[in-house]
C-alpha cells in the first residue's frame, strides 16, 4: 500500500489531468470554451487597448498643441519685431518733425537785414570745474565765416558767442559763463546795464544800473548793441528780482536765461555783413 504523503502526490497529479481531458473532451465535442475564449480575449484586449488608444490621442493632442504653441509664439514674437520696428520708425519721424519745427523757428527769428543766419547743429560741450557746463561745440568754423565773437542764438533768444573757431568746427561761450559780459536795456524802460553770467545753475546778474532806473521784475532784457558784438533787439533774459541798497549806487539785479541750455540741439550763427565763408586748406 502506498504511503500517505505519495498517494496524495498521485491525486494531486491525476485531478488536474482528469479535468483537463474532461474539458478537453466537452469542448471538442461542444465548442463552448474556445467561443468563451475568443469572447474574454476580446474584452482583455480590448481594456487593454483601450486606454492606450486614450494615451495615444492625448500624446498627439499635445503634440499638435505643442506645435501650435510653438508657432503662435514665433508668429507673436515676429509680430512683436515688427511693432518695435514701427514704433522706432514712428520715433525718428516725430523726430525729425520736431527738428523740422526747431529748424523752420530758427529761420523765422527776426534779425536785421544786414545780418545773415547759418544754422548749426551742437555736436559736443565743454564741462568745467565740478562738471558745470562751460561751452558748446558746434559743426561750423572759419570755413563758414565763423569768427571769435560771432553771436549764437535761437528763436527764444541769445545763447553766447563764439569764443574758438577751427576750419570746421567752434567753440562757444554761454552768456551764463562767469567770462560772458553783455550790453543789455530794458525793453520797456530801456534802461541800460550790463549781463554777466555766474555759472550755469545760477541766476545772470544786471551790473551798472542806476538806483533810480526804472526797471521792474519780469521784464525782458535785450542787447543793446553798444558793443558791437551783438545786433541790438535780441532778447537774452527775463529780471527775476531787483535789490536796492542804500551802500550802493547800483541796484541788485538778478535775471534768467531765456534759452533752456540743457536742451539745446540746433542754434543760429550769425554773421556780420563783413563775415563771409573763406576757403579751407587741407593740411598737406
Amino acid at each position: 500500500m502506498l504511503p500517505l504523503k505519495l498517494r496524495h502526490l498521485v491525486l494531486a497529479f491525476l485531478l488536474p489531468l482528469f479535468v483537463y481531458m474532461s474539458l478537453y473532451t466537452w469542448n471538442w465535442k461542444t465548442g463552448h470554451l474556445d467561443r468563451m475564449a475568443r469572447y474574454t480575449g476580446l474584452e482583455i484586449v480590448g481594456f487593454v487597448l483601450t486606454p492606450g488608444k486614450w494615451v495615444h490621442s492625448k500624446a498627439e493632442s499635445l503634440v499638435d498643441s505643442y506645435i501650435l504653441l510653438r508657432d503662435v509664439q514665433e508668429e507673436n514674437a515676429a509680430l512683436r519685431d515688427k511693432l518695435q520696428d514701427l514704433k522706432l520708425k514712428m520715433i525718428r519721424v516725430q523726430s525729425r518733425a520736431k527738428e523740422a519745427t526747431r529748424l523752420r523757428e530758427l529761420m523765422e527769428f527776426p534779425r536785421p537785414p544786414e545780418w545773415t543766419c547759418q544754422g548749426a547743429d551742437i555736436i559736443g560741450s565743454q564741462v568745467g570745474p565740478n562738471s558745470v557746463l562751460r561751452s558748446l561745440i558746434i559743426n561750423k568754423g572759419r570755413g563758414d565765416g565763423v569768427a571769435p565773437n560771432t553771436p549764437i542764438l535761437t528763436s527764444q533768444g541769445i545763447v553766447g558767442r563764439v569764443k574758438q573757431t577751427s576750419p570746421h568746427f567752434s567753440t562757444v561761450l554761454l552768456i551764463t559763463d562767469p567770462n560772458s559780459h553783455i550790453p543789455v536795456r530794458g525793453r520797456e524802460s530801456r534802461t541800460n546795464g550790463v549781463l554777466c553770467g555766474q555759472g550755469l545753475h545760477s541766476p545772470l546778474q544786471v551790473k551798472h544800473v542806476p538806483q533810480n532806473a526804472p526797471v521792474q521784475s519780469g521784464e525782458t532784457l535785450v542787447t543793446s548793441g553798444l558793443a558791437g558784438l551783438f545786433p541790438q533787439g535780441l532778447p537774452v533774459a527775463r529780471i527775476d528780482k531787483i535789490a536796492v541798497s542804500d551802500l550802493s549806487l547800483f541796484k541788485k539785479i538778478q535775471a534768467r536765461p531765456l534759452v533752456n541750455f540743457d536742451r539745446l540741439e540746433e542754434v543760429l550763427v550769425v554773421l556780420t555783413p563783413e563775415a563771409q565763408p573763406q576757403p579751407v586748406r587741407e593740411p598737406g
